[in-house]
C-alpha cells in the first residue's frame, strides 16, 4: 500500500507539548511529557537516535485529541533524560531502553489500569519498541515502526563467532570509543552549521528554516555529559550479541501465540534506511504491514505529519473494527 503525498508545508507544532514529568528508573533520572484524558487509551511516542518526546510536536497533541491518552518518553542518554552513565550504566543498546520502556509502561502508563498500550516509534525507538514487545508481549496492543532502522533485519544471522573472538572483537570497540574525540565531534556538529547538514539527511524537504527543528537536537547534545551518553551507545549498539538484534527480535515475536499486528511506515526518500530495506523485509516477514509515504525521508512523522497523523488513525480505527 502506497501514499503518494504532496505537502511542502509541514505543520509547526510547539516541542514544548503536553506536560512536563520526571521519573526515576534504575535510579535514572527520566523525563517525559503527558497530554489527554487520563481514562483514554495509551499511546507512548518513542523518539530516533539524537531526538527527544520534543520531535512528537506534530502528532502528539492530535492523537490526544482523537480520543487517547498520549505519553512522549526520553530514553536515557537522550533530551532531558540522564546523561551521565558513570558507574550507573556503562553501556546503552536497544535492550536497555526497552527495559526502561516497560518499566514505565507498568509504573507510569499503567498497563493493568488502562489497558495494552499502543506504541509509536521513530527509528531507534521502533527498533526499541519491538524489542519491548518480544521481552513483554502482554503490555502492546500494536505497534507503528516509521521506520525499522537495522539494515540486519533482511539479511538474517545464520553464523556465530566463538567466544574468544567476541571478546577480542568488544575490547577492540571499546578502545577506539574511548579514543575516539566524540566529545570535540559532538560540540563541532551541535555548535556549528553542520548540524544542518546532518539533520539534512534525515528529512527530504529543507529544513534550512526549522529553528526549533535543530533546537531539539542541539539543546541536548550541547549538556555536559552528550558525549559520555554517546560513548556508551557506540559501544553498546556495537557489542549488542545476535539475541538483541533485529533477525532474531522479528523472529521471536513471529513465534508469538497472540502477536499484535505491527504497521511500518516508511518515507519514500529516506536516505538512511532506504525504501528497498523496508521492501525487503515485508517479503521476508509478510505477516508485517507497509505504508510507504511520498515526499517523506526518515522522519515521516515530522515531515509530513498530517498525513502520518491520519495513516495512524486509520490504522487503530482499523484494529478496532476487525475485532
Amino acid at each position: 500500500m502506497q501514499q503518494n503525498i504532496h505537502n511542502k508545508e509541514p505543520l509547526m507544532g510547539s516541542p514544548h507539548w503536553g506536560e512536563s514529568k520526571y521519573w526515576s528508573y534504575k535510579d535514572l533520572r527520566v523525563h517525559f511529557r503527558v497530554t489527554g484524558e487520563e481514562s483514554n487509551p495509551p499511546i507512548v511516542l518513542i523518539h530516533g537516535f539524537g531526538a527527544s518526546s520534543d520531535h512528537w510536536r506534530n502528532n502528539a497533541e492530535i492523537f490526544a485529541s482523537e480520543g487517547f491518552r498520549v505519553f512522549g518518553i526520553d530514553l536515557i542518554g537522550f533530551g532531558k533524560s540522564e546523561q551521565n552513565l558513570q558507574s550507573k550504566r556503562k553501556h546503552l543498546d536497544n535492550q536497555f531502553w526497552a527495559n526502561q520502556l516497560a518499566s514505565f509502561l507498568d509504573e507510569i502508563v499503567d498497563i493493568q489500569k488502562n489497558g495494552k498500550v499502543i506504541l509509536i516509534g521513530n527509528s531507534l525507538g521502533a527498533l526499541t519498541a519491538i524489542t519491548t514487545l518480544s521481552n513483554r508481549p502482554e503490555l502492546i496492543k500494536t505497534i507503528i515502526a516509521a521506520p525499522l532502522p537495522e539494515p540486519v533485519f533482511v539479511n538474517p544471522i545464520k553464523f556465530s563467532f566463538p567466544n574468544w573472538l567476541l571478546k577480542v572483537k568488544s575490547f577492540l570497540i571499546k578502545i577506539v570509543f574511548h579514543l575516539f574525540p566524540l566529545k570535540t565531534l559532538v560540540n563541532l556538529i551541535s555548535r556549528t552549521k553542520l548540524i544542518t547538514f546532518a539533520l539534512q539527511s534525515a528529512y527530504f524537504r529543507s529544513i534550512l528554516n526549522d529553528t526549533p527543528l535543530k533546537r531539539i537536537v542541539t539543546v541536548p547534545a550541547q549538556r555536559v555529559n552528550a558525549s559520555k551518553a554517546l560513548r556508551s551507545m557506540c559501544i553498546g549498539m556495537s557489542n549488542r550479541p545476535n539475541l538483541a538484534k533485529g533477525p532474531s527480535i522479528i523472529e521471536k515475536i513471529q513465534n508469538l501465540p497472540n502477536r499484535p499486528p505491527i504497521l511500518l511506515i516508511w518515507g519514500k526518500q529516506d536516505k538512511l534506511i532506504p525504501i528497498f530495506l523496508g521492501k525487503k523485509l515485508i517479503k521476508l516477514h509478510p505477516w508485517l504491514k507497509l505504508t510507504v509515504v511520498d515526499e517523506a525521508g526518515h522522519c515521516p512523522h515530522d515531515e509530513l505529519p498530517k498525513h502520518f497523523n491520519q495513516i495512524v488513525m486509520k490504522w487503530l480505527k482499523n484494529l478496532k473494527t476487525s475485532k
